[in-house]
């Protein structure tokens, strides 16, 4: 469960810690996420039971918010109620009266815009008050009154286990067996008092939920006054076009494409910019620093390794401010909604689309958030294909291998060629993720079926601060996320690159200054193949060698190897890994380029310009950048994807199985391209 947790300063200088909580409907679980809630209000003694509740409900849809809120009141916390999209409201011409709401539940009831800000500091100030008095409503009369049965099994369990609230005890009737703060004993206790009662769980939930709703209609009826017939509003009209049947996903790939344009359009100069600053860095302490092993590490390591990876900050901004614009606006409801009939046909539903198009971002949070999927057999395959949906970490080595194998041309003046490429490895993602999807549900003999209940917003103007914010939070966490991995990695990548067992950098030193000799190279050529020789002989090279036998089928040479190889720990270290490497080594420079502007290429540069040691031909070819891309597409993405599916499945056997495919896939995949263009 992801909760958020902030800071809250009252006009009094006191200091609140803030716990947001997922969506939730009710406390009668249908997803992990729900059942989690549910178990932090069941418990007391847990770490986020709060001492205070702010319910947010959304004004424009208050009956389907208030079945949750009936049975917090119940549970007798301190409780606000918070009446979110006021301004919407007034738009749609719904009135509300907030004070005949507070005086029917006996709660405050705050009428505010999170757009606006309006009534944000009545909010506060009411919370304050809340939160500073003692408690006095721990008898009043209950929203909804317990019936015989449920009465009896309340007060048995409330000797038992010794619960003070009646409501709370019967929700330990009802959750008990998977309520992991019970212990053996209770949870036996309970089973037993249940069985005793002849307590039907089940129908007895349904029964409450029917009183509830019959309770609450009417007092909603009373308070909240709506236009006499349903209006036929924008919303109504734009979702007659995006959302129609043959439009609707056509109109979503156009806006995939732009999106993906625009990641290439927007980002040359920021990109220029943020390479030309690294390469005048790395001169300047090359130049100001004396010439000892850790004026190396730092230029051709560390700053290396982290600039391989900072060149692409902006297209990865880029990506998450479209995104997130389209979910202010409301667009990524209707996907969900959309595609929930074709996600079925693939074990899945409609929830998943959140997870497949959140991996775009992080397969991490992505596998997390498929805790809202109720199903299990269909939250277990969406958490298996979620991994082929290209994340961010994939970016960089997209755009470095694009930018190597496809010209920057444009069809018709307007979309690039290099986009189209870039949104077609989102595409392999996608249909790899359907393919499995279809086999598993296949393979797993699915019998319970779901059902896709979703709110659709009204499309409104984004809220650019959120936008913002959400923007930076996510390049933050790429930034220090890599970063950490990335320092590390330059870091000990640099050494297994500098060092080799024994004396073995020494006869590589020696045996290279004679062949260049031998082949009468100049100073700069000397130096280049000397680096090239050294890195061949590291720890490094030795690794790299060793599993060339397997990759070369692939086009692949020993020193992608090692990049193969250290972007498990993240994808995005595959450019960084180059980036030292290229750096330690040297690349070959061109017969025409023999001077010191190679030593200084750009990655791309000396990318294009490796060659095989031992046949002389170019490394990145046409098939080989087009082969690597599709292996990058198709392949497992890091080590913490792998921890969490198995945090998630609460197996190893699901993760290894996982792995096994995706890296079965990626390498059939990466070894099909250059057999197709070679036929």
């Amino acid at each position: 469960m992801e909760v958020k947790e902030g800071t809250l300063r009252f006009p009094n200088g006191h200091e609140a810690t803030l716990f947001d909580f997922p969506g939730t409907y009710s406390l009668y679980p249908t997803s992990t996420d729900e059942k989690v809630v549910a178990s932090v209000l069941t418990d007391p003694a847990a770490p986020y039971f709060p001492d205070a509740m702010v319910y947010v409900a959304d004004v424009t849809k208050l009956e389907k918010h208030l079945l949750l809120f009936t049975q917090l009141l119940d549970l007798n916390i301190p409780l606000l109620l918070a009446l979110n999209m006021s301004d919407s409201a007034t738009e749609l011409g719904i009135k509300v009266n907030a004070a005949k709401l507070a005086e029917s539940f006996g709660v405050p009831v705050i009428p505010i815009s999170g757009r606006t800000g309006h009534n944000t500091m009545r909010l506060i100030l009411e919370l304050e008050k809340m939160v500073n008095k003692v408690p006095t409503n721990t008898d009043r009369v209950p929203f909804y009154p317990l019936t015989e049965s449920e009465k009896q099994v309340s007060e048995a369990i409330r000797q038992n286990l010794g619960v003070e609230n009646p409501y709370r005890a019967l929700l330990l009737a009802h959750h008990a067996g998977w309520l992991h703060f019970l212990n053996q004993h209770e949870k036996e206790t309970v089973s037993a008092i249940v069985s005793t009662k002849n307590f039907q769980s089940l129908r007895a939930q349904v029964d409450e939920t029917l009183e509830r709703y019959d309770r609450f209609i009417p007092i909603s009826q009373a308070a909240v006054a709506s236009p006499p017939a349903f209006p036929n509003t924008p919303t109504d009209r734009i979702d007659a076009v995006l959302t129609h049947r043959v439009g609707g996903p056509l109109i979503f790939f156009a806006v995939m494409m732009l999106v993906f344009q625009a990641i290439f359009d927007w980002s040359v100069y920021p990109m220029d910019w943020i390479e030309s600053g690294f390469e005048s860095l790395s001169s300047f302490l090359t130049d100001q620093l004396p010439a000892a092993w850790y004026t190396e590490l730092l230029t051709e390591g560390i700053l290396a390794g982290m600039g391989g990876i900072l060149v692409f900050v902006p297209q990865i901004a880029i990506l998450f401010l479209l995104i997130s614009i389209l979910e202010e606006v409301g667009y990524m409801s209707r996907v969900v909604f959309m595609f929930d009939k074709t996600m079925r046909r693939f074990g899945m539903n409609g929830r998943s689309m959140v997870s497949l198009i959140s991996g775009s971002a992080c397969a991490v949070p992505a596998i997390m958030s498929s805790r809202t999927i109720g199903n299990w057999q269909e939250r277990l395959i969406t958490v298996m294909v979620t991994p082929f949906i290209s994340c961010s970490a994939r970016i960089p080595v997209y755009l470095v291998l694009i930018g190597l194998a496809v010209p920057a041309v444009k069809l018709g003046g307007f979309l690039s060629l290099q986009s189209l490429v870039f949104g077609a490895m989102y595409v392999l993602g996608v249909l790899a993720a359907f393919a499995s999807g279809w086999a598993m549900k296949r393979w797993l003999h699915r019998r319970e079926h779901s059902f896709l209940a979703i709110e659709l917003p009204v499309y409104r103007i984004p809220h650019w601060r959120n936008v913002a914010l959400d923007v930076w939070e996510k390049v933050k966490a790429f930034i220090v996320g890599a970063g950490k991995i990335i320092l590390v990695v330059s870091i000990a990548l640099w050494g297994l690159s500098r060092f080799g067992p024994g004396d073995s950098i020494e006869q590589a030193d020696r045996m290279a200054q004679t062949e260049a000799v031998e082949s009468s190279m100049d100073s700069v050529e000397t130096e280049g193949h000397v680096q090239q020789r050294r890195l061949e002989a590291s720890w490094a090279g030795q690794a790299g060698k060793l599993m060339e036998p397997v990759i070369r089928p692939l086009g692949y040479d020993w020193k992608i190897g090692i990049a193969l190889l250290t972007s498990f720990a993240a994808r995005e270290v595959f450019t960084g890994t180059l980036a030292v490497l290229y750096n330690m080594g040297g690349a070959e420079a061109d017969i025409n380029d023999r001077t010191e502007n190679a030593a200084k290429a750009t990655l791309r540069e000396r990318m294009k310009s490796e060659k095989f040691s031992d046949t002389g031909k170019p490394v990145y070819t046409l098939a080989t950048a087009l082969s690597l891309l599709v292996f990058y597409a198709l392949a497992m993405q890091c080590f913490s994807t792998l921890a969490v599916v198995k945090r998630e499945t609460g197996s190893w056997k699901w993760a290894m199985l996982q792995f096994g495919f995706m890296s079965a896939a990626a390498y059939l995949g990466a070894l099909a391209v250059p057999c197709a263009l070679f036929f």
